[in-house]
């Protein structure tokens, strides 16, 4: 019976051991993407333009990285403002812990240099080498042309230095052990012709990273068979919201619409035709960022829609807004 407790014991501390050894290898040895590259990326006025584009209606890293009016529908972002990061995700959207989104003006970035920029947007990995939560969609900016890129850096080191810097991001156990995990090396693509429409179209979708918000998932992770169909929960403050199906099923998706109807959606947030209108409390509301994506050009949001009639078409009916006053009195 002796030597029964002497083994266990010895199992035991071998656990402990290898279980110490492996929190300490993802606290210290992770994230493990290299090191960033000596780049200097030239400010040119096309740089500049097309960082511009991209960044404000194509990968829309302004508009996550500014004060959004949640009193207004799809929360516009203040136009005078921009970059000085400060939206807090925490517990009151489901996430276990608190994250501030970073100030991305000089107030933070000016000792950045532009191969760390790169590896932040290609790789999730901060100046001081720890992990970004992918509420920023790193993984999609990963298979960015690398030109693009460039041109997103060139167009955020022009931002006017705005507002202060915010607490690094504090998650509750695993969490902070599994993020170390999350980041990988990049493999960046190639921007396709945009006279190849259906690849520049989905070139454009994975940039926007429409099939992160558009798709289901479990812990980060999709839910096979149902990409882009639609369904995933975001918790706001008057309600839950479900993301929209944007495959081409004609019954619960955008199988019906007309490449006329589809531009026409996401115009009228730029050309004047939908105008800013506060919501109530349990109003619907959407995270979508309709001010922002209504500036991508004509010919882009042809593209995006010539690609998604490409998917296969999945049947899933969501419900978009169900108000916390509905949910309540479904309850009695």
């Amino acid at each position: 019976m002796k030597k029964v407790k002497k083994w266990i014991a010895y199992i035991l501390v071998v656990l402990v051991v290898v279980i110490i050894s492996a929190v300490s290898y993802i606290k210290i040895a992770l994230p493990n993407v290299g090191e960033p590259e000596a780049i200097k990326v030239q400010l040119t006025p096309q740089r500049i333009a097309n960082g511009k584009y991209l960044a404000n209606h194509v990968a829309v890293c302004i508009d996550c990285h500014s004060s959004r009016d949640w009193t207004t529908f799809a929360g516009p972002i203040d136009s005078n403002v921009l970059g000085g990061g400060g939206e807090l995700f925490d517990s009151r959207i489901g996430l276990p812990g608190a994250i501030y989104v970073p100030n991305i003006t000089p107030v933070n970035l000016k000792d950045w240099t532009d191969g760390e920029l790169f590896r932040a947007i290609t790789t999730g990995v901060t100046k001081r080498g720890t992990a970004i939560f992918p509420i920023m969609p790193w993984q999609a900016y990963s298979k960015m042309d690398r030109e693009d890129v460039y041109d997103i850096i060139a167009y955020i080191r022009t931002l006017k230095p705005y507002g202060k810097n915010y607490p690094a991001h504090q998650l509750d156990f695993p969490l902070n052990l599994i993020v170390n995990t999350m980041p990988q090396k990049a493999t960046l693509g190639k921007r396709p012709a945009e006279s190849d429409t259906l690849k520049y179209g989905q070139y454009l979708v994975q940039s926007a990273s429409c099939i992160d918000c558009h798709s289901q998932d479990d812990k980060g992770k999709l839910l096979p068979g149902l990409e882009f169909a639609g369904g995933k929960v975001f918790s706001l403050p008057g309600g839950k919201l479900s993301s929209a199906n944007i495959t081409p099923d004609k019954a619960t998706g955008i199988g019906n619409w007309t490449k006329e109807q589809f531009v026409t959606r996401f115009r009228q947030y730029a050309d004047g035709s939908a105008k800013p209108y506060k919501v109530g409390k349990n109003d619907f509301q959407t995270i979508m960022p309709w001010w922002k994506y209504g500036g991508m050009k004509t010919s882009d949001l042809e593209a995006v829609y010539a690609y998604l009639k490409t998917l296969k078409p999945i049947n899933n009916q969501v419900i978009k807004y169900q108000a916390n006053t509905i949910a309540a009195n479904t309850k009695k």
